[in-house]
């Protein structure tokens, strides 16, 4: 118990460091909101104190008093409170809310030295992975916004390898175990779960995500201005929002990141780009986007033990040899940088570097079972979503699983997304 109280901890302060560096900016830069897709940052830093009092301090249990009056809370209520509309809330101002977030600490590092062996980790874990999934939105509001740049130009990143960019991997068919059970990832979330056999017919993965360079040979083909490359609704959608390449990217072969103008990298995946996007790139590439069962099982189903491996490379945790995570990077590795990440079939960067689109909706597997925060999942099931998988860059390490599902409109490119092709055989 003394190690699973000194791991959350440790998950708990690197999540909340995280957080403070992106807030660490005067007041009006937090109360501006750089886009209605967005909450202004110091909305996000009060939601998650207010979350994080909610689950740990009062055991989800919305009707027992929080440390923030009933109609201050209500602001930070998520579904009943539009991002659109944030900017407009009497909302905490940024001293206040950073107060409030060390109330709630201190008392929850409090209860965590008293964990007992009949307390539920998994809350403490749930906190951390909520935290750490908001640090990644704030990075996404702060890369919409106009200005010089607040956060430099990054962290280096291991120099990539030629030839690997457009290359492919054969995944034989046959049986893998989808998915995870609490047993073997106890802070795995619901929509993760349970564990249980599928048959997946062979297919060919790229080995490494679509790079900016093959993504600008689509572009410099016309590629947005075919319609047979686009499904009909991504052809509407693309005419609609006037799409002429990945968001960021400017005519004259720059791109925009984080305030800072520089050259487009030609061996970097490509990110910023909607599910269409994607989704016409792979017609034009002669393939398609992999399944997230297809994705899951290049990344995980070693054939040669016939069990799952809990990375692509093994057991060990994430490391800056093994993936681009936590967020300072502030961009995607170059193709091939990680040669040691490599799964049992040779698929690379499964892990970090930028969210990949697959074909499939989100749905919940078989012997789905709520979490104790039954709306994570269950509200989504069935609607108008495109499954990502893999993290991206800006996810933190200890929440990345390659059972992980993230979702989003197949519209959206502010998130940190790009794609994988995938072939029949």
């Amino acid at each position: 118990m003394t190690n699973l109280r000194e791991i959350l901890a440790r998950d708990l302060t690197a999540a909340r460091d995280r957080t403070l560096l992106l807030t660490d900016h005067d007041d009006p830069e937090l109360l501006r909101q750089h886009s209605s897709l967005l909450s202004p940052l110091v909305w996000d830093l009060a939601h998650i104190g207010q979350q994080e009092d909610l689950w740990l301090l009062r055991g989800g249990n919305a009707t027992c008093p929080g440390l923030l009056p009933p109609d201050v809370e209500v602001l930070y209520d998520a579904f009943t409170q539009p991002r659109a509309l944030r900017s407009r809330l009497p909302l905490l101002p940024p001293v206040e809310a950073r107060s409030f977030c060390r109330e709630v600490r201190g008392r929850v590092i409090d209860r965590l030295e008293h964990l007992g062996s009949d307390d539920d980790p998994f809350h403490f874990a749930m906190v951390v992975s909520h935290e750490q999934q908001h640090d990644e939105t704030m990075l996404q509001a702060l890369n919409l916004r106009a200005g010089p740049s607040l956060l430099g130009a990054g962290a280096p990143l291991p120099a990539g390898r030629r030839g690997v960019a457009g290359t492919s991997v054969l995944v034989p068919g046959g049986e893998f175990v989808l998915g995870v059970d609490a047993a073997d990832e106890p802070f795995s979330l619901d929509n993760e779960r349970p564990a249980h056999s599928v048959d997946v017919p062979s297919f060919r993965i790229g080995r490494v995500p679509v790079t900016n360079a093959e993504f600008a040979a689509f572009v410099t083909d016309g590629g947005y201005e075919a319609p047979h490359w686009w499904s009909e609704r991504g052809w509407t959608h693309r005419v609609g929002a006037g799409l002429a390449r990945p968001q960021f990217w400017n005519a004259d072969g720059t791109r925009d990141r984080f305030g800072v103008l520089e050259e487009l990298p030609p061996d970097e995946p490509v990110q910023h780009v909607t599910f269409f996007e994607a989704e016409a790139y792979a017609r034009w590439a002669g393939a398609r986007l992999p399944t997230e069962i297809e994705w899951e099982k290049a990344a995980v189903w070693d054939p040669s033990t016939r069990r799952r491996r809990r990375f692509p490379w093994g057991s060990a945790e994430p490391t800056p040899a093994l993936a681009n995570l936590g967020g300072g990077a502030l961009r995607p590795a170059p193709a091939g940088a990680y040669p040691a990440s490599a799964s049992p079939y040779g698929a690379e960067q499964l892990i970090g570097d930028v969210w990949e689109w697959t074909s499939s909706g989100l749905l919940p597997w078989p012997g789905f079972k709520p979490m104790l925060y039954a709306d994570y999942s269950a509200p989504f099931f069935h609607g108008d979503y495109r499954v990502l998988r893999g993290g991206s860059w800006a996810v933190g390490p200890s929440i990345v699983r390659p059972s992980f599902r993230n979702w989003d409109h197949p519209f959206r490119r502010q998130i940190f997304s790009g794609l994988r092709l995938a072939w029949d055989t």
